[in-house]
């Protein structure tokens, strides 16, 4: 940590507050920062929790709004808490949490997803485990009851989710599913469970199984018969969700033919590429060329996790000492195998003691057993150094100046998504994809955010299909979901799986994919001030002033006042 720490203001203490409502509302937030005091809980899921939270958003932004910045550190957190409760009552007043159900973050992930980041090394370490289990059932009742009251206030959500869902849940609930395996592999860092507690866990995991059980009935009996056929949640709902993901207000119209513009241009640098690769070759050409060398092929989660941790681990050594400033804290960083296979890649931020460090997460696909490193190196610095752990470990490392809730917990998707496929482009432009290859790869998750811009916009608006890519469909007819898959599958050089759970995560939750090529586009034009000014950005871990003390949160349940817990364990988490 720094050697001093500021002075709390009174804006200061408004932010503090804020932070212990969310621990209090929200035990998986708190135990995503590290506050272990909730560590034995779940938070009430129901719509009267919604409805406390809602309140006390209300409370600090009165608050907020009668107090006086003391200095410029003041006035960024003013404005920056001042938005987010306004942006959490308006999302609470449009109902969002009713229909708050999706493949990635919704509470039917999370209240399972923060099992994962729950401390394990002692015996007391798992009897709090145990008790949360214990305490999950009860989570997944109120949870119910909330989508039971979208159901009778018609705010429901799209079939495709509750059916894609289900899915999820039959392989949590399965025999050889997370929970059975949970209880199973339980022990201490040293020693073995008393036997007593080994029978409360499997107990407990056996109950939150039959909770799951719950919900999955109540999906298939009462929730899908209910929803709605259209993905699509139409401009009005979906320019909130922009604001909430973006932190900031575009011009949808003019983002989408924007988006169509990077699009074009990704695949011209790609073309470009493909003939370094291999002269005269297209870019299917290039790739198929690549695939085939097996000394940039990678087989097994074993060994994928372990090159991860080489690479992660290299980058930070090598950046730190040349081009950033990383404090000791920021320098340790864990590649993780996610025990679902859900397909997401994301990072979640470590403790404010540091005590567990920031994490690199893949949950890899059924059935996925090769990995091209050529085409995943990217996805290291994206999730790594100097990406997503760069940023928010440094933010959290930084308590000298920000209060709590500025290290842990502020920012948006935009903020966070932007500057990690920013770092992606500085990667290269340091000299680490000198290989064609690995450029190419890097292009090819670039050209995936593109596509995800118009594809999500797209969809949600209901715009026309795009004249250009008129050959995967009808001319002239708008986007659905089965026109935005084939889209995807001809601008991602990917497994079918990871391509099906990307199309399906940007049905289920618009306005957040593309908060990271747009984000993207806003870091790029502020770093082109400086140039034109004649000044230097030097980067100390992450950007100076404002941008660099934000972190990304892809509207977790205080900023939505819902039910559900957080993705940095989920929905601040930083992803691919």
């Amino acid at each position: 940590m720094t050697d001093s720490e500021r002075t709390p203001t009174p804006v200061d203490t408004i932010a503090e507050t804020w932070v212990d409502d969310i621990a209090e509302l929200f035990p998986t937030i708190a135990t995503y920062i590290g506050r272990d005091e909730y560590n034995d809980r779940y938070g009430d899921l129901s719509p009267d929790g919604a409805d406390e939270a809602a309140a006390r958003a209300r409370a600090r932004l009165s608050e907020l709004r009668a107090a006086e910045p003391v200095d410029a550190i003041d006035a960024v957190t003013k404005e920056d808490l001042t938005r987010e409760l306004e942006l959490t009552l308006e999302v609470y007043e449009a109902r969002a949490h009713l229909r708050d159900l999706n493949v990635i973050a919704s509470p039917a992930q999370e209240i399972r997803n923060v099992l994962d980041l729950m401390p394990t090394a002692t015996v007391q370490d798992w009897e709090t485990v145990a008790a949360r289990l214990g305490a999950l059932p009860g989570a997944i009742d109120g949870y119910i009851e909330t989508l039971r009251t979208g159901i009778s206030e018609g705010v429901v959500p799209a079939r495709r989710q509750v059916r894609e869902v289900a899915t999820q849940i039959a392989r949590y609930t399965a025999d050889d599913g997370f929970f059975a395996t949970f209880a199973g592999e339980a022990a201490p860092a040293e020693g073995q469970l008393p036997a007593s507690l080994a029978r409360a866990l499997a107990d407990a995991a056996g109950g939150a199984r039959v909770a799951y059980d719950k919900l999955a009935a109540f999906l298939g009996a009462e929730l899908a018969p209910a929803a709605i056929d259209q993905d699509g949640v139409g401009r009005e709902l979906y320019a909130l969700y922009s604001r909430q993901f973006l932190g900031a207000t575009v011009d949808l119209d003019e983002t989408y033919e924007w988006g169509l513009e990077e699009l074009a241009r990704m695949v011209a640098e790609q073309e470009s590429i493909a003939a370094e690769i291999l002269p005269g070759a297209t870019v299917e050409e290039a790739i198929t060329h690549l695939e085939a060398d097996g000394s940039r092929r990678l087989h097994g989660t074993e060994a994928l996790q372990e090159w991860m941790q080489a690479t992660a681990d290299r980058a930070v050594a090598e950046l730190g000492a040349t081009h950033f400033d990383i404090p000791e804290p920021v320098r340790r960083i864990e590649c993780m195998i996610a025990p679902t296979q859900e397909g997401g890649i994301y990072y979640t931020g470590p403790t404010d003691d540091f005590s567990r460090p920031g994490r690199m997460w893949w949950s890899v696909p059924e059935g996925v057993e090769d990995f091209d490193t050529w085409r995943e190196l990217t996805t290291v610095y994206h999730e790594g150094v100097p990406g997503h752990h760069l940023q928010i470990a440094q933010a959290v490392y930084n308590r000298g100046e920000l209060n709590s809730w500025r290290r842990l917990l502020a920012g948006t998707s935009g903020h966070a998504e932007g500057w990690a496929l920013y770092a992606e482009r500085l990667m290269e432009q340091l000299g680490y994809l000198d290989d064609p290859a690995d450029r190419l790869g890097m292009l090819d998750g670039q050209r995936m955010r593109a596509a995800r811009v118009v594809l999500d916009i797209g969809v949600h608006l209901g715009k026309p299909r795009p004249a250009a890519w008129a050959h995967l469909g009808d001319d002239g007819a708008t986007w659905d979901a089965g026109f935005a898959l084939e889209f995807m599958r001809h601008n991602v050089n990917m497994s079918d799986e990871f391509v099906q759970f990307e199309v399906n995560r940007y049905l289920g939750w618009p306005g957040q994919a593309p908060s990271y090529k747009v984000g993207q586009r806003i870091w790029e034009a502020a770093r082109r001030v400086p140039r034109r000014s004649g000044g230097r950005l030097r980067h100390q871990g992450v950007p100076p002033a404002r941008a660099g003390h934000r972190r990304r949160r892809t509207g977790h349940p205080a900023q939505r006042a819902g039910g559900g817990d957080l993705i940095v364990t989920d929905r601040g988490r930083g992803g691919r």
